[in-house]
């Protein structure tokens, strides 16, 4: 008898499912133990996989918690892809709809910080233009232009202070979170991916430059939420992050 593959996962992802009918082992006899053994090294496997993933929230839920958590999650998101370095790219939407930790409201934007961390960390190498391409431009001809981000730039907004939570669980000596919303930026200049946190009118600028709107447009998108947006200090950032790779005048 044949084994359909859904049973063999289902199987395979629940301790408490009896071992598919039909599944035999390399002499024939019923796989029985050989296949316990198999599903506790998989389940293991994969929750080390989500903790290496998630560090913070990891630490957030404590580890008892976490890997029970993390164990429904592999039995509802089964992995889709060979490479584990890809593997829970639904956690964040699992934590939003899962009831017991619905008043830690900031864990399902903490995992999408972390999830991009990774994201980023995995994106292609791209070269940044010369600043200096940038600052020769008029100001009339900057604000008509329009850029392409990094592929490592990832932009997280959030309305818990997700950069600080961050930093106080992964620094030693880091400051006690305040609650406020705010705005990260990921950037890779070179190896390793770093959480920026973004000025007031940085999220909204961030967004519109990546929807490929003007820096007049971007800039606009900035000020509706910060009247105090700072432009050129946000193009600091991005500049000396290497977060631009290309530089499009309007015809």
């Amino acid at each position: 008898m044949t084994v359909s593959q859904d049973s063999f996962v289902e199987a395979l992802l629940t301790p408490d499912q009896p071992v598919p009918h039909g599944l035999s082992d390399p002499e024939g006899r019923a796989a029985g133990k050989r296949f316990d053994v198999y599903r506790n090294n998989v389940a293991v496997s994969l929750t080390d996989a989500l903790e290496t993933a998630f560090p913070v929230i990891a630490k957030l839920l404590g580890e008892v918690n976490f890997r029970n958590i993390a164990g429904l999650y592999v039995r509802q998101h089964p992995p889709q892809s060979p490479l584990m370095m890809f593997y829970g790219a639904g956690m964040p939407a699992f934590l939003s709809d899962f009831p017991p930790v619905a008043h830690l409201g900031y864990l399902p934007d903490i995992a999408r910080l972390e999830l991009a961390l990774r994201e980023s960390y995995h994106a292609a190498d791209a070269t940044p233009i010369d600043p200096a391409e940038l600052q020769a431009l008029p100001p009339d001809r900057l604000m008509t232009s329009r850029v392409t981000l990094a592929p490592a730039i990832r932009l997280i907004r959030s309305s818990w202070p997700i950069h600080a939570i961050w930093r106080f669980n992964i620094e030693d000596g880091a400051p006690k979170p305040a609650m406020a919303a705010e705005d990260v930026l990921i950037v890779r200049a070179e190896y390793d991916p770093e959480p920026l946190l973004l000025p007031a009118g940085g999220g909204p600028f961030l967004a519109a430059l990546a929807e490929g709107l003007t820096f007049a447009e971007s800039f606009d998108a900035g000020l509706s939420t910060a009247p105090e947006f700072d432009l050129a200090a946000t193009l600091g950032l991005l500049l000396t992050h290497g977060a631009i790779t290309k530089l499009e005048e309007s015809p």
